[in-house]
């Protein structure tokens, strides 16, 4: 069988650059404007994208003064475009931290159902220091800990999920049974971190469970990954370290008995397009006119556990002594490290660093032609560093409709991508099974 190329659109404020804001290109609804996200997921199905996928963090940042914040809630949200969307899958973040694992199962056994089976989960700890005092704790939980803590959260909440036999509702108006009790079980968990009774009170949702996602690229979280995750999302600057990451993180799959295959992996992908090279080439260049720099160094800052680097010169070339030691970070190691690599061999000016993280915050940008575009896609694609890709488009929604009209088409010439929708849930948009119910199996 042959590969499929697929494609997620992250969402994120008026473009992923954090100047996007204020380019005249951008969209100026506010972020809390329901329409703006509506038109946004029409463009992604109208490009039989696989799915839309919303980023959260539980804490406001500090550069709020300058920088496009204060979306709506991920899950609410996702609640809302089901209803406004046919197709196209629905992923959001939610906090394994942070959220009890009851809540979380119920909630995204709802949003299955009110899709029709085209919900997703992005799976965080939650990295930003500054969440743990928005939520009681005065120390933020250190970066093995929230693993630790994650890998018992899914086994409680995939337990919850399988809680209900398919069959379990009956809704027999004659016998009076509106569930088969013996169908529904308690899964009586009681570990580490976690103690729960369970059953669920909501029905086994229509693809058993929602799509697991996940984006850590340590090695706990790459572990992780390798255990639970279905399609995850990653940050690379080059084509050799996601070769490299995705030969890594499916050979650690089929060790635990997975399908390799069934870990699609999907670097995060920001194209500026323009008619020529040269004209993509300037958007990037407009966008980091408008940057202020203390907005950059906020987000630099927190990806060293909020490390003070106000003394650093903005014109001046930086050294890695210059950043702290990722190892010693509790907050993202794997992007800690990303920046780390970039300033050791390329040895950036503050400023240059501060407006390349601008644009991707470590993901890989580009600029070009649609076809250049697309000859990317395709390198990556066929060469193994990618199963598809997280589109970032660097302004919203503009350059998504950029994307869809100009790089898609050509996609779709090639071969590599879908032209209509074959399928009606996510996973099958994925080219994923529906997962077995591990407490009432197939003819049980």
């Amino acid at each position: 069988m042959s590969r499929t190329l697929h494609l997620n659109v992250f969402i994120h404020g008026r473009g992923h650059h954090e100047a996007a804001w204020r380019h005249p290109r951008a969209g100026s609804a506010p972020l809390t404007d329901i329409g703006f996200y509506e038109q946004i997921a029409a463009i992604a199905e109208r490009g039989r994208f696989d799915s839309v996928f919303f980023a959260d963090h539980l804490a406001i940042g500090s550069e709020v003064r300058h920088a496009a914040r204060g979306a709506l809630e991920p899950l609410t949200l996702l609640a809302a475009l089901a209803r406004a969307t046919e197709h196209i899958g629905l992923i959001a973040t939610a906090s394994s931290t942070y959220t009890e694992p009851y809540n979380l199962a119920r909630q995204f056994a709802s949003i299955d159902h009110i899709s029709g089976g085209r919900a997703g989960w992005n799976i965080v700890t939650s990295w930003l220091k500054a969440t743990s005092a928005n939520f009681g704790d005065s120390a933020q939980l250190g970066h093995d800990e929230r693993y630790d803590r994650a890998f018992e959260y899914l086994d409680v909440v995939t337990k919850l999920w399988d809680s209900w036999a398919d069959d379990a509702h009956v809704d027999d108006r004659h016998s009076g049974t509106y569930v088969d009790a013996d169908r529904v079980r308690a899964i009586r968990h009681s570990g580490r971190y976690y103690q729960v009774a369970g059953a669920l009170n909501v029905p086994r949702s229509p693809q058993g469970r929602p799509l697991l996602v996940q984006a850590g690229s340590s090695d706990k979280g790459r572990q992780f990954a390798a255990t639970y995750a279905e399609a995850v999302f990653t940050a690379h600057l080059e084509k050799a370290t996601a070769v490299e990451f995705s030969t890594d993180l499916k050979a650690r799959a089929a060790a635990l008995g997975r399908d390799p295959g069934h870990v699609l992996v999907l670097p995060g992908l920001s194209p500026a397009i323009g008619s020529t090279e040269a004209e993509a080439a300037a958007l990037w260049d407009e966008l980091n006119a408008l940057t202020v720099p203390e907005v950059g160094l906020g987000h630099l800052s927190a990806r060293f556990g909020g490390a003070d680097l106000s003394h650093l010169s903005l014109d001046e070339r930086l050294s890695p002594g210059d950043l702290p030691d990722p190892a010693n970070v509790e907050g993202a190691q794997s992007r800690a490290e990303l920046i780390h690599r970039l300033v050791a061999s390329e040895r950036p000016t503050l400023r240059a660093l501060l407006h390349k993280l601008a644009g991707g915050r470590g993901h890989y940008i580009t600029a070009g032609t649609p076809e250049q575009i697309a000859d990317v896609i395709e390198d990556w694609f066929r060469s193994g560093a990618a199963d598809g890709f997280n589109v970032m488009p660097p302004i919203l929604p503009a350059v998504l409709t950029d994307f869809v009209e100009q790089v898609v088409p050509i996609l779709q010439r090639r071969g590599l991508f879908r032209r209509e929708y074959t399928e009606s849930t996510l996973r099958g948009h994925y080219g994923l099974s529906r997962p077995e119910n591990r407490f009432f199996p197939a003819g049980r």
